[in-house]
């Protein structure tokens, strides 16, 4: 019987517990033929927040923990020789979640034996031109490459052309666990209990994700000053507008909610007490919205959606809710009234997401999408 092939997956973001849904999936459908390894940090300060690694007794896969420096900002973020160590062991596959043209990726790229094909995952949907020393680790981390993996057609239009990405590449979307991201009136009720709301009455808008400019909280705050119908606002998330946020509301003391607090794990429960989430992303000189986990994991909990037309939006959620114009504020006004207006159109675009979560965005799917391009690259 031949030996199982051994993946090695390399990630910050596998800090995060459900960050590393795929390569437990991955584990569990490749149980066998596969033996999965992920590296994750020990600690990252992040974005946002510091976080230590989260710990998961149901691991499927081995976890190796490694210490980073410089985890901050992201494209400065580097390993320690932990990983040389580990990666100097015999691997069939490394798989990197890092970008190719940040600090990290480029250790990864050299610290891979040369004979062991190396693929990237990449989010980069923005053209632009790296400065030195990046532009140079990126140009010798895709000659390293054997193949590319994206999560947007958006990433597809601006990597496939650019030098060093002719490489084999496969799309597959960003996952959601549909065995905690589910309908749930129970939650609904405790979380509007919680924020001392009725729990039946006005519907719930609802926005979950960072609070910056991008994220279009300005065009949505004028937004919900402009609606006609009866609303409440639920916020959920951290950063830089908060304060300016919390000014706002001040508004509005019965009617808008500000959470901050709120771990990954219990972002559920709170998209449970939404009747619409609305994301309406704002695209500027240097980002524009890649992916949108926010409206797969609103789907999953049946949840209807109104995004922007910002980067990958209009792709994620195709017809299973409804695109607006980034800019265009009267649109948005009129959107969010039609959703507040109507418990059955509600109900119809919470049907599709439901449906397009369980089709497209399950982890189920999303890791046996990986392992027959793994594959596949092997076996050429």
């Amino acid at each position: 019987m031949p030996h199982p092939r051994k993946l090695l997956s390399i990630s910050h973001s596998y800090v995060v517990k459900l960050n590393r849904q795929l390569v437990n999936e991955i584990a569990f459908l490749g149980k066998g033929e596969w033996e999965v390894t992920a590296v994750a940090p020990s600690f990252i300060h992040g974005d946002l927040r510091s976080i230590h690694l989260e710990a998961d007794p149901n691991e499927i896969c081995h976890l190796e923990a490694v210490p980073v420096y410089f985890s901050k900002p992201a494209h400065i973020l580097t390993y320690g020789c932990r990983l040389k160590v580990i990666m100097e062991q015999s691997w069939d596959l490394v798989h990197c979640w890092e970008e190719p043209y940040i600090f990290s990726g480029g250790q990864i790229a050299w610290w891979t034996e040369r004979k062991t094909p190396l693929v990237f995952s990449s989010f980069q949907n923005k053209s632009k031109r790296y400065p030195p020393p990046f532009n140079w680790i990126e140009q010798y981390a895709m000659n390293r490459a054997t193949g590319w993996i994206t999560g947007g057609q958006t990433v597809v239009e601006t990597l496939k052309p650019r030098k060093g990405y002719s490489l084999p590449m496969r799309l597959i979307p960003l996952g959601v666990d549909v065995n905690h991201f589910y309908p749930s009136v129970d939650a609904k009720h405790q979380i509007r209990r919680f924020l001392a709301w009725e729990e039946k009455g006005t519907p719930v808008i609802g926005f979950l994700g960072r609070f910056v400019p991008e994220k279009g909280l300005d065009l949505l705050m004028q937004v919900i000053d402009s609606l006609q119908t009866p609303w409440r606002a639920l916020f959920v998330g951290n950063g830089a507008m908060e304060s300016s946020l919390r000014t706002w509301a001040k508004h509005y003391p019965e009617q808008v909610r500000i959470c901050t607090d709120v771990k990954h794990s219990e972002v559920p429960q709170y998209l449970n007490a939404m009747d619409i989430l609305v994301a309406p992303s704002q695209t500027i000189s240097n980002w524009r919205e890649q992916f949108g986990r926010m409206l797969i994991e609103a789907f999953a909990c049946g949840v209807p959606v109104i995004g922007s037309d910002s980067g990958e939006i209009p792709y994620v959620i195709q017809d299973a809710g409804l695109v607006v114009g980034e800019k265009d504020e009267l649109a948005w006004v009129a959107a969010i009234s039609e959703l507040l207006n109507s418990p059955s159109g509600r109900q119809e675009l919470a049907n599709k997401g439901l449906e397009r979560a369980h089709t497209l965005y399950a982890w189920t799917s999303v890791a046996k999408q990986h392992l027959e391009f793994f594959t596949e690259l092997l076996n050429k």
